[in-house]
C-alpha cells in the first residue's frame, strides 16, 4: 500500500463542504443514483465499527455463476437478477423471496441489474432478456401486458431492415428519466454488428419516443467523419453504449459514454475520426437532441470503449464551483469536463501517435491525453525489462517476448505482437468509479494486466484453419469444427481447452453443464465478455452446437473456406502476458484502488487491491489482483469493495486508503454492492456468483449489517 498524502489531507477533506442531509440515503437506482456515484450518507456503519459487520441474511438463487448485478432497494424490497437472468424481489430486512420471474428466453447470461419506475400505484421493474426490454409489475413480478407486445419491446425497434436480425441486447439497466427509459445496448464487435443507436422508450406503452444515430446519417453532425455509406450498416456497426449512462435530472441532460466502432481492430472500412465512437455524448434527455460531445479516442483500433457510466460531481477551481462530469477509461485516463459545455477542466493534449503499417488502415495521427489527472494505472511506454515479474520462473522467456513486442503508446495493431497495457479490460472496468459528489473526490479500482494484441492476414488465417484439423492439414473436418475454428478457437483454444486465466472457459465438458438449447442461446446472446455471434447463419450455429456436443457432420475444408467472408486483417485472440504459472508477467501491483482529487487533478493516495494467495508475504506485501465491480463510498469515511479475484470483501479508510477490515465471501463478487437502511438498520448487499477468472461458481446474494446490540 502506498500512501501519497499526509494527515493534512484528512483535515482538508474533513473541512470541505458536506453533502446536504436527507440525500443519498437510498439505493433505488443503478449504482446508487442517477449521477452513478455509488455514494451514501448513511452513517450507522463507520470506520470505528465496520470490523463488526456480520452476514444478516443470505438468499440462494436458483442458478449459479457470474453475477455482475448491482441490486436496487425500493419500498422495502430488494430487486436484482440472477446468473440465469431470473429477476427476483426480496424482503430487504430478511432476504425472503417475494417473487421470481423467469422469461422463456432466459438462460445463462450477464445482467448488471434492473431499472425501477413508479407513478402512484403503478410500479414497474425493467429488465432485458435477449433482445427484449421487459416490463414487470414490481408487486408480483408479472408481465405488464400494456407495455409493448404482452410486456415486451424488441430492441431492434427503430433500426433499419439491414439490422433487424442482428445481435442486440442490453446487459446494463436502462436509465429512467421522467416517463422515459433510455436504453444502453450491447451488439457484436465484428463487421456484422448492428448499429448502437441510443433510443428512449415510453415506460408505460413501450413506444419509441426518440432515437439518436450514433453513426450519423447524411445531414447529421459527424457524418463527415465516416465513409459516405457507413451509416447503411453494411460492413460497419456498433458505436453503442453498453456501459450505462448518467443523467442530470435538474438540467434534463443525459451523459452517454459510447463505445468503439465495429470491427474493433481493423478500420479500413471506417476511415476517419468516427464520431460518435469513443465519445462522451451529452443529449437532451427529453427529446434526444444533441448538446455536445467529447471524443476520447479517434478512430479506435484497440477496443478502448469507455467501460462505465460517468460520474456527475461538483468541483472547485479558482474558488468557483463547477458542475462537472468525470469519465474513467480502460487506458487509465480520467477526463474531467464541464457538464454544461463539454470543455475539459484540465488541458487535454493531442499527442502524435504511431502510424499503422497495415495496408488499408489509417490510424489517427494524434490521440487526446489529459494533462491531469495523471493515469491511475501504469502506461505501456513506462515499462522496461526490469518490470518482468520477480515471481516468474521463466524470466528469460518473458523478457524475449517483452522485447519483441511493440510497447509504444497507442501502437496500432500489427501482424506482430503489440503489448496492450492496461489491457483489453482496463484500467477501469464495468464496476465504474465511486465519487463524493460535493467534495469532488473520485475513487477508482483498476486492473494492471498486460495482454497481447495481434492481427492475422486472410492468407494466414486460411492456413491456420487448414492446420487446425485433428486429423492433419489435409483431413476433412466437421462443418461445426470449422465454424468453431473460425469463431471460437482464438479464445477457447484449438482443443476447446479454454484459458481460465484470460477468462475463457473450457468447452470440452459443455454437454455436462448446459443443454443444447442453452448453449445455442449463449452463442446468440453472448455471456460475460463474449458478445453474441451475429454473423453466422442459423444452420451454421446448429452445426457449431452439434460439434460441441459430439455430433459430427463432415464437409470438405475447401468447400467451407469458399463460403467464408473474412476481413483482410483479423484479430487473432486475447492472450494475456502471463508467466508459466499463469500469473501476470509484469511486476505488481496487479490491482489498485486510487483516490483522485478532481478539484486539483492530484492523486491523494493509491493502495494495492487484492492478494495472490499462492504467493508469499501477502499480509505484509500484497500483490493486488484482477478485479471487476466497483466500490461504495460513504460520507462518513468508508470505501467498501469486493470485486477481487481473491474473493474478499474489504473496507478502506477513504481519507488514507488504509485497509481496515476484510472478510472472505462464499464466492467471489464481481459486482458493485448496494447500501440501504430499513427499520433503522443499515445493510450492504452484494452478489456472490464467482465463475469469472476461473473462480468457483456461487449462487448467493448476501446482506451484511452490524449485529444487534
Amino acid at each position: 500500500m502506498k500512501i501519497i498524502k499526509t494527515i493534512a489531507v484528512i483535515i482538508l477533506l474533513a473541512g470541505c463542504k458536506s453533502a446536504p442531509k436527507n440525500k443519498y440515503d437510498t439505493w433505488s437506482e443503478y449504482l446508487g443514483g442517477a449521477d452513478r456515484n455509488h455514494y451514501s450518507t448513511l452513517a450507522q456503519i463507520d470506520t470505528g465499527n465496520v470490523q463488526q459487520l456480520k452476514i444478516a441474511w443470505t438468499y440462494e438463487t436458483p442458478d449459479s455463476g457470474q453475477m455482475q448485478m448491482n441490486p436496487v432497494m425500493v419500498n422495502g424490497v430488494v430487486y436484482g437478477v440472477t446468473a440465469g437472468l431470473k429477476v427476483f424481489a426480496l424482503d430487504a430486512a430478511s432476504g425472503k423471496e417475494i417473487w421470481l420471474y423467469k422469461d422463456s428466453l432466459a438462460s445463462n447470461g450477464t445482467s448488471r441489474g434492473v431499472a425501477y419506475w413508479e407513478n402512484g400505484t403503478d410500479k414497474r421493474i425493467f429488465i432485458t432478456v435477449a433482445a427484449n426490454l421487459i416490463a414487470l409489475n414490481a408487486a408480483d413480478g408479472k408481465l405488464i401486458p400494456t407495455f409493448g407486445i404482452n410486456g415486451k419491446v424488441d430492441l431492434h425497434t427503430g433500426l433499419a431492415d439491414e439490422a433487424k436480425d442482428k445481435f442486440i441486447t442490453s446487459t446494463t439497466p436502462g436509465t429512467i428519466y421522467k416517463d422515459l427509459i433510455i436504453m444502453p445496448v450491447r451488439v457484436a464487435e465484428d463487421a456484422g454488428a448492428a448499429p448502437g443507436h441510443v433510443k428512449a422508450f415510453d415506460v408505460r406503452t413501450g413506444k419509441l419516443v426518440w432515437i439518436f444515430h450514433t453513426i450519423p446519417q447524411p445531414g447529421e453532425k459527424g457524418y463527415e467523419t465516416w465513409p459516405k455509406e457507413a451509416y447503411k450498416n453494411i460492413n460497419v456497426g456498433a458505436v453503442n453504449n453498453w456501459a450505462g449512462m448518467a443523467v442530470d435530472v435538474k438540467t434534463g441532460t443525459i451523459f452517454i459514454p459510447l463505445g468503439s466502432a465495429a470491427p474493433d481492430f481493423y478500420g479500413a472500412n471506417r476511415k476517419g475520426a468516427n464520431l460518435y465512437a469513443n465519445c462522451l455524448l451529452a443529449l437532451n434527455a427529453n427529446d434526444g437532441k444533441y448538446k455536445w460531445h467529447f471524443q476520447m479516442i479517434h478512430h479506435d483500433l484497440w477496443d478502448r470503449d469507455p467501460p462505465a457510466p460517468p460520474n456527475l460531481i461538483t468541483v472547485t477551481k479558482e474558488g468557483k464551483q463547477i458542475d462537472a462530469v468525470a469519465q474513467v477509461t480502460k487506458q487509465g485516463y480520467t477526463f474531467v469536463l464541464d457538464r454544461n459545455t463539454g470543455k475539459p477542466l484540465f488541458p487535454v493534449n493531442e499527442v502524435p501517435m504511431p502510424a499503422s503499417k497495415l495496408p488499408g488502415e489509417q490510424a489517427w495521427a494524434t490521440q487526446p491525453v489529459p494533462s491531469l489527472p495523471k493515469p491511475y494505472a501504469r502506461q505501456v511506454d513506462q515499462l522496461t525489462e526490469n518490470d518482468i515479474s520477480p515471481f516468474a520462473n521463466n524470466k528469460e522467456e518473458l523478457k524475449k517476448m517483452f522485447i519483441a513486442a511493440d510497447k509504444r503508446l497507442f501502437a496500432p495493431p500489427d501482424t506482430s505482437n503489440v503489448l496492450l497495457f492496461p489491457g483489453y479490460d482496463g484500467g477501469a472496468e464495468y464496476g465504474g468509479a465511486a465519487a463524493d459528489p460535493y467534495k469532488g473526490i473520485l475513487y477508482v479500482n483498476a486492473n494492471e494486466m498486460a495482454w497481447f494484441l495481434k492481427m492475422t492476414t486472410e492468407e494466414q488465417f486460411t492456413e491456420f484453419v487448414k492446420n487446425m484439423g485433428r486429423g492433419g492439414a489435409n483431413a476433412k473436418k466437421s462443418a461445426g469444427e470449422q465454424i468453431y475454428t473460425i469463431h471460437c478457437a482464438a479464445c477457447h483454444g484449438k482443443e476447446r481447452e479454454g484459458n481460465a486465466a484470460s477468462g475463457f472457459p473450457n468447452l470440452t465438458g459443455v454437454a455436462q453443464r448446459l443443454d443444447q438449447q442453452t448453449a445455442s442461446q449463449v452463442i446468440s446472446n453472448g455471456k460475460g465478455k463474449m458478445p453474441g455471434v451475429s454473423n453466422i447463419s442459423k444452420e451454421d450455429k446448429q452445426q457449431l452446437v452439434e460439434f460441441l456436443y459430439g455430433v459430427e457432420k463432415k464437409e470438405a475444408l475447401s468447400d467451407f473456406l469458399s463460403k467464408m467472408k473474412t476481413d483482410k486483417f483479423m484479430h487473432s485472440g486475447y492472450p494475456k502476458f502471463l508467466d508459466n504459472k499463469g500469473l501476470p508477467a509484469i511486476t505488481p501491483p496487479w490491482g489498485t484502488l486510487t483516490a483522485i482529487d478532481l478539484n486539483t487533478g492530484q492523486q491523494l493516495w493509491q493502495s494495492t487491491l487484492g492478494i495472490t494467495p499462492e504467493l508469499p508475504n501477502q499480509d505484509t506485501n500484497p500483490t493486488g489482483c484482477e478485479n471487476y465491480g466497483g466500490p461504495i463510498v460513504t460520507e462518513n469515511g468508508l470505501i467498501l469493495i469486493a470485486a477481487t479475484k481473491d474473493g474478499m470483501f474489504r473496507a478502506f479508510n477513504k481519507y488514507t486508503g488504509k485497509l481496515i477490515w476484510q472478510t472472505k465471501l462464499p464466492a467471489a463478487s464481481f459486482a458493485t454492492p448496494a447500501m440501504y437502511s430499513i427499520n433503522g438498520k443499515q445493510y450492504i448487499v452484494l452478489a456472490c456468483g464467482g465463475e469469472k477468472l476461473g473462480t468457483p461458481k456461487g449462487n448467493k446474494i448476501i446482506a451484511f449489517a452490524l449485529p444487534e446490540l
